[in-house]
């Protein structure tokens, strides 16, 4: 055990320091402010020294001593600081001395602490083995002292002014921490300054310069403590020495008394002292089997789509089975211990349901795998440093009982096979079981040597010790002398020792028998090897081989030539299975170097066991953090049938886990180093899954086309969700079944050609009589009489003009060009011209003025809608043209009688035209019309112009075409369009309700915003 003083300024941080070593090393903090605050309270010595010469002012109203008014008092007179600090001062240092010593006599501790502010001036340094200058600026530790502590500046100058230097505290400092940056820059240089100290569990223990291992195998009969050292492969015991506990202060392999135990393995640790010549200070232990508590359980991992199985993706797989297994623990856990993950072993992997030696770079759709996983409680744990702390010693690795005995007992070579390993103690057997180069499973039977003694006890009336005299004895003589509690000697023959406890050996056997088929999956193992002195009793080891259904030959009890590597110094020690533990714990330590370790891990810390391959994410599923949040997680996905058929749309992929050590960012699977401080943010999942109608395959290239009073209507197909109609902008939800439909009816072609219909009239479809219900098929023929056209058939024309014109037969055709190809009607030509009234074949050439006439005769009057404007008279075709030309808006704008029929929609169908019109050419719902020109020549296309609005207060610029109506705003806006939630769009043109269709002018003032 090491000392370390810390000093400082006043406000330099060094209670934050203090804190962090205290929570991530064994450390005891001893803080002389603190003790002085208790030396000082009322009705102590020093109290009643003070109290002849504090002022009155420094007394609270109960007459305790008011800490900050004394501090403000004695950093503004250096004589009362003075008198106080020779009263506290060497008391203070007394009780740090005396702490000093019980912690180095405990022995459980790697560093003893001290704080106080006049660590250099009170001369410390003779006690301490190290000090530690934490270094702040004045500026820092001014404002610090001023916002925490309520200091005005003036206060604050003078607690400066009465402390050291910055030159003087690195005079005789060995140490500098710099505070002036981040914590975790502070808490890294401090982890190094304790890391440059070296190894905290290295042994000090040398022989000739060698370093010796010193090993303790607390049996619930013994405590075996061995002294040795491993030279190649070979292991030599320097001294060995042998105690039986002298009352039952050990039970089934736990302590229950620890005072009792601390005292036993303080004796055996003198004797090996006093054998070896040598100061022992640090032991390697082991956990007994019996408080074991093992898990076997099978995880399955599946991937979205088949992938080629990565080392990342096996290693989440066994992450997966652990967390699991853990889970299955807690659940099953009716006591209070809190459980420690100290290894697992994975039996099986599994490939899509194929057993696979290796799974990594196989492609998989579902891995899987049967893993075994072993937790010890923190309680007994506890107990083990305790008795071990009692004596003296500090723990410098710790295993299983389990595992030390496998490591002699069966050799690496040998776990190739089906193997189980028995140790029979006292109190308890313990099982392992190796198959294909490894440990597959741990088990014990809370049943061994001990339950054959206390029948002796009770057939022959003998005390504990003489029974087991008796049990033993009867393995190597023929006759067993005893003298019974009734003080009359008694001589027995080891053949009725044998009878007597054959039903109980009997019971033992098959009971470590069934547990091992059970462990190795219901079947039997190839062969058994016993060790452990329960294991000596008659009869043992023949009845086991009866009940594993083995040759006597294959079950044996290991000893001498298990331990053909291992060499005595002592000349009277025997080679026995009785050694074979103790021995493997020592060796382990070269193997292993376990311990528990120390973390903080988001801000909490927490205690691991080191099985040497621990990582950063050993420490979350040790601290709770959810599995799930540290993998990247995909956002919700949809499923859903197109056709019959089913789709799947996947969500977004979210972010990984950001994992922080020591301030630096690094991997989940980074190896973790004791006493690091950790920080993860969980990982996030990504965006759900968005699928509109509109974005199907199917949805943009599947058309209908029919033939409409002889002009040939090509429209998308409509998309059916679950038996209703939808719009594109629709979002496919889970389960949605989604039908195209291969007709319209005559309502929809109506709706969809944006024409009024005389209701009068007959409507024909394929020449027979139908109604608005009437559905239409693919080139059905549809006969009507339309009354007028709401939407220009040339603006229809425009949006597909993929398709092929055609010309009605019964249409006649003036002053044509026979050198000139017809050509569709440019978009400005078109809308200068009048709207039209259906075809008359008697009609070669309709003159605009009669067809505007007669449109009028058809249509309710006509309200303009801009009233202020006067409305021009038509003029002729050709002047009209020209003006076009000359003036980039439109000039159907002054044409009332194509916005007559606006005020007869509603505003919800306005909305659904608007948002129709914002589709693709392939998803828009008007039809194709198709019609040959009227006109023999054609413009050359006017240039685009800007036009710049207002739109809800700020100004929009309206770019690339020579027009522009009220519906091209939203292209040059952000507006959600599915943000309504049932609520209809408000729309205003210069404060009046427009039409989407209706044209704008420079300056106009529009505003666009869903009702409440």
């Amino acid at each position: 055990m090491q000392v370390i003083g810390i000093t400082g300024g006043v406000g330099a941080g060094k209670s934050a320091i203090l804190e962090y070593l205290e929570q991530n090393y064994r450390v005891k903090n001893l803080i002389a402010d603190k003790i002085a605050r208790m030396m000082m309270e009322p009705g102590s010595e020093c109290y009643r020294k003070l109290l002849k010469f504090l002022p009155v002012e420094v007394y609270n109203e109960d007459e305790s001593i008011n800490r900050s008014a004394l501090a403000a008092a004695i950093f503004t007179s250096e004589d009362l600081r003075k008198r106080v600090n020779d009263v506290m001062h060497p008391v203070v240092k007394e009780y740090i001395l005396a702490q000093i010593e019980e912690q180095k006599r405990m022995g459980l501790l790697d560093f003893v602490v001290i704080e106080a502010a006049l660590l250099i001036e009170d001369n410390y340094d003779e006690i301490c083995d190290e000090l530690w200058y934490v270094r702040t600026s004045e500026e820092v530790r001014k404002k610090r002292l001023m916002r925490s502590r309520g200091y005005t500046q003036e206060q604050v100058e003078q607690m400066f002014a009465s402390q050291l230097s910055d030159e003087e505290y690195r005079k005789n400092c060995q140490v500098i921490i710099e505070n002036n940056g981040t914590r975790e820059e502070t808490f890294y240089q401090v982890a190094q300054a304790i890391k440059e100290k070296g190894e905290l569990n290295k042994m000090e223990q040398q022989l000739d310069g060698v370093p010796l291992v010193f090993g303790l195998d607390i049996g619930t009969r013994n405590v075996v403590g061995t002294v040795g050292y491993k030279e190649d492969d070979d292991f030599y015991v320097v001294a060995q020495y042998v105690k039986e506990h002298a009352t039952r202060s050990m039970l089934d392999g736990q302590i229950h008394d620890i005072g009792r135990v601390g005292r036993t393995i303080n004796e055996v640790k003198k004797e090996l002292e006093e054998q070896s010549r040598l100061s022992l200070n640090e032991v390697c232990i082991a956990a007994a089997g019996r408080v074991l508590k093992t898990v076997t359980t099978t995880v399955e991992y599946s991937f979205p789509e088949e992938i080629v199985v990565t080392g990342e993706d096996v290693h989440t797989l066994d992450l997966l089975g652990i967390e699991k297994a853990q889970q299955i623990l807690n659940e099953n856990n009716d006591t209070n211990f809190k459980f420690y993950c100290v290894g697992y072993s994975v039996v099986k992997y599994y490939l899509n349901g194929d057993i696979f030696s290796n799974l990594e770079g196989h492609k998989a759709e579902v891995i899987s795998a049967d893993i075994i996983v072993t937790f010890l409680p923190e309680d007994v744990v506890d107990g083990l440093y305790s008795a071990v702390g009692l004596a003296g010693l500090k723990v410098a690795s710790l295993t299983l009982e389990p595992i030390a005995a496998i490591n002699v007992a069966i050799p690496e070579t040998f776990r190739m096979l089906n193997i189980a390993l028995v140790d029979v103690g006292a109190g308890t057997s313990d099982i392992s079981v190796t198959r294909d180069g490894s440990i597959i499973a741990y088990g014990m039977i809370p049943c061994a040597g001990d339950e054959i003694t206390e029948l002796l006890v009770q057939h022959y009336l003998v005390d504990f010790k003489t029974a087991e005299h008796i049990k033993l004895s009867s393995t190597t003589e023929k006759e067993i002398e005893y003298q019974d509690i009734m003080m009359i000697k008694h001589t027995v023959t080891a053949e009725e020792v044998w009878d007597l406890i054959q039903p109980l050996v009997y019971n033992l056997t098959e009971d470590i028998a069934a547990k091992i088929k059970e462990l190795n999956g219901g079947e039997t193992v190839s062969a058994t090897f016993v060790v452990g002195g329960g294991g000596k009793v008659h009869g043992f080891v023949e009845h086991l081989a009866e009940e594993l259904e083995l040759p006597l030959e294959r079950v044996a009890l290991r000893g001498e030539e298990v331990l053909q590597e291992i060499h005595f110094e002592q000349q009277d020690i025997r080679k026995d299975p009785l050694l074979v533990t103790p021995i493997g714990i020592c060796i382990s330590y070269y193997d292993q170097k376990n311990n528990f370790v120390f973390v903080r891990f988001n801000g909490e810390r927490i205690k691991l066991y080191d099985n040497n391959k621990l990582t950063i994410v050993d420490a979350a599923l040790r601290a709770g953090f959810p599995n799930e949040q540290l993998f990247p997680r995909r956002g919700r996905e949809i499923n859903f049938y197109v056709n019959g058929k089913k789709r799947i749309v996947r969500g977004e992929p979210g972010e990984s886990a950001v994992v922080r050590v020591n301030g630096r960012v690094t991997s989940i699977n980074a190896t973790l180093e004791p006493n690091s401080d950790i920080v993860i943010e969980p990982s996030t999942m990504g965006e759900a899954a968005v699928c509109r109608l509109e974005e199907l395959e199917e949805y943009g290239r599947v058309v209908i086309t029919f033939e409409v009073n002889g002009r040939m209507i090509t429209c998308p197909r409509f998309a059916e969700v679950n038996g209703s109609l939808e719009p594109p902008y629709y979002e496919i939800q889970e389960n949605d079944w989604v039908e195209m439909r291969n007709f319209y009816t005559v309502a929809q072609i109506m709706e969809f050609m944006d024409v009024e219909i005389d209701m009068d009239s007959e409507i024909l479809v394929n020449n027979k009589p139908a109604d608005l219900d009437t559905m239409v098929y693919e080139n059905f023929s549809v006969e009507w009489d339309v009354i007028t056209y709401r939407t220009p058939p040339s603006e229809i024309e425009n949006v597909y003009k993929r398709s092929e014109p055609l010309v009605m037969e019964e249409e006649a055709v003036s002053e044509p060009e026979p050198a000139e190809e017809p050509k569709p009607v440019k978009e400005e030509e078109a809308k200068v011209q009048p709207q039209p009234e259906p075809v008359k074949a008697e009609e070669p050439k309709p003159q605009p003025k009669p067809v505007k006439e007669e449109a009028k005769k058809t249509q309710p009057q006509p309200e303009p809608i801009k009233a202020e404007e006067p409305k021009p008279q038509p003029k002729p075709v050709k002047e009209e043209e020209a003006k076009a030309q000359s003036q980039p808006e439109p000039v159907k704008a002054e044409e009332p009688e194509s916005l007559t029929e606006e005020p007869e929609l509603s505003q919800e169908e306005l909305e659904e035209k608007f948002i129709q019109s914002q589709q693709t050419a392939e998803s828009d719902i008007r039809p194709t019309v198709i019609k040959k020109p009227e006109v023999k020549t054609v413009k050359a296309k006017p240039e685009t112009v800007s036009l710049q609005v207002i739109v809800n207060n700020a100004a929009v610029t309206l770019t690339g075409k020579s027009s522009y109506v009220f519906v091209d705003v939203f292209d040059a806006i952000s507006f959600d369009l599915n943000a309504g939630n049932g609520r209809a769009i408000v729309t205003r043109l210069n404060n009046a309700m427009p039409s989407y269709t209706a044209p704008l002018q420079y300056g106009d003032v529009i505003e666009i915003y869903w009702e409440d």
